[in-house]
């Protein structure tokens, strides 16, 4: 019924031109008949109006699959909610706009969040000269104007497409678009559909993979941190096994800052943040047994402010810079030395020095191990490029490293 009453609609306009006409001819009052070229016009265009009334609904049965109201208007609207901000909205419809085949003259006004364009029966080129027919077999097609308009509402965004001939909306009773307005009124939904689709997909294997580079990071912290704690371990049980042959009553107090050291070590071996002064008391009971093992060439100097010891640091750091200054400054060194710590902080960081009086840099590559390498790579895992590690030559001898930490959020007491 809904395209009978379309062409019996479209009969009847024509119907009322012509009457129209001849009720102008009469009021003329010439004297003669209404022409018969007009009338032979008139019928010609009646007929071609039916072809086209036809080939109009039957595509529109093609692209939507029904014929109503809605579907056989030559002026098709259409509404798509978008879940980004209007910027971002604006951004996506022009990109579809744009890529609608055979539009030209696309226009964009940022400040009222409308995108607008031609689609041209005949393309032009820059010459003006037409390329090619769209529909060559219809030479009454009309330019189809297409508009989008962005409305922003609470974090989202409504767009609305407006797809027409570019002619007046009284020749629509004369002159059926063929559906070709709904055609684009379709594509242009797709299309932005197909966008908004396609973001979200790139959004969600963005935060995959941020959750496994995420993962990854604290696998490698996990595993770094295994590789340092051993270091250490070893180390210490080796001293501690030598005095137990040599010297039981001071292998019983090594033994006794064993204990304090791994009690005060083993709750952070998950790699977790800790405090300065929970790695000044690790380093310390280290330093202790070091010393019964060097006796009195080892001196100890701390110089750290009550007010940096709550500042949170990763576990462990210190321990290697004190191991490297004895393993690598002070134990290869006739005599020994003095081994220093020292701190300064402020609301923006820390600063934490470690130095010696031992042998220096040395040319043979000894203190660039696997201790300072994890160190590095932990600061680097840990706070990217908000941390940083320097290690250069003590004056007048030995060597001086030093690590600068940012004050993390919620980590400082």
């Amino acid at each position: 019924m809904a395209s009978i009453r379309f062409l019996v609609r479209l009969i009847a306009a024509w119907v009322a031109a012509l009457c129209v006409l001849l009720a102008t001819w009469s009021s003329l009052d010439i004297d003669r008949d209404f022409p018969t070229i007009f009338t032979l016009m008139w019928f010609v265009g009646l007929l071609l109006a039916l072809a086209r009334g036809v080939s109009h609904l039957y595509r529109v049965r093609t692209i939507a699959g029904r014929i109503d109201a809605e579907t056989m208007a030559n002026r098709q609207r259409r509404r798509v909610e978008v879940p980004y901000d209007s910027e971002e909205t604006l951004d996506i419809v022009e990109t579809v706009v744009r890529g609608v085949p055979d539009i030209q003259d696309v226009s964009a006004a940022r400040g009222g969040l409308q995108v607008r364009g031609v689609i041209h029966h005949i393309a032009q080129a820059a010459t003006g000269v037409p390329l090619r027919k769209r529909r060559p077999s219809d030479p009454f097609q009309r330019n189809t104007r297409i508009s989008a308009s962005v409305v922003p509402a609470d974090g989202t965004c409504t767009v609305l497409f407006v797809c027409e001939p570019d002619s007046g909306a009284w020749t629509d009773w004369f002159n059926p678009d063929g559906g070709v307005s709904l055609e684009y009124a379709e594509i242009l939904v797709r299309a932005l559909t197909q966008r908004i689709n396609e973001r979200r997909h790139r959004e969600r294997a963005d935060a995959r993979q941020t959750s496994m580079e995420k993962e990854l990071t604290a696998a490698q912290l996990s595993l770094l941190q295994a590789q340092v704690e051993p270091h250490f371990l070893y180390n210490t049980l080796a001293s501690a096994q030598e005095l137990v042959r040599t010297d039981p009553a001071r292998a019983d107090k090594m033994l006794g800052h064993l204990i304090d050291y791994l009690r005060r070590s083993l709750p952070r071996m998950d790699g977790s943040l800790s405090t300065v002064g929970q790695e000044l008391e690790r380093s310390t009971a280290w330093l202790e047994i070091m010393r019964l093992r060097m006796g009195e060439r080892l001196s100890v100097h701390v110089d750290v402010p009550e007010s940096c010891l709550a500042y949170a640091m990763p576990s462990m750091m210190l321990q290697t810079l004190v191991e490297n200054a004895i393993k690598h400054g002070l134990e290869p060194k006739p005599g020994g030395g003095g081994i220093w710590i020292r701190a300064a902080c402020d609301p923006v960081g820390l600063s934490l020095t470690v130095a010696d009086d031992g042998m220096g840099l040395r040319i043979d590559g000894s203190g660039s191990g696997i201790g300072l390498k994890n160190l590095r790579e932990r600061l680097r895992l840990t706070y990217g490029n908000a941390a940083s590690f320097t290690i250069g030559n003590n004056f007048p001898s030995g060597v001086a490293a030093t690590i600068t930490l940012p004050v993390m959020e919620g980590a400082r007491a």
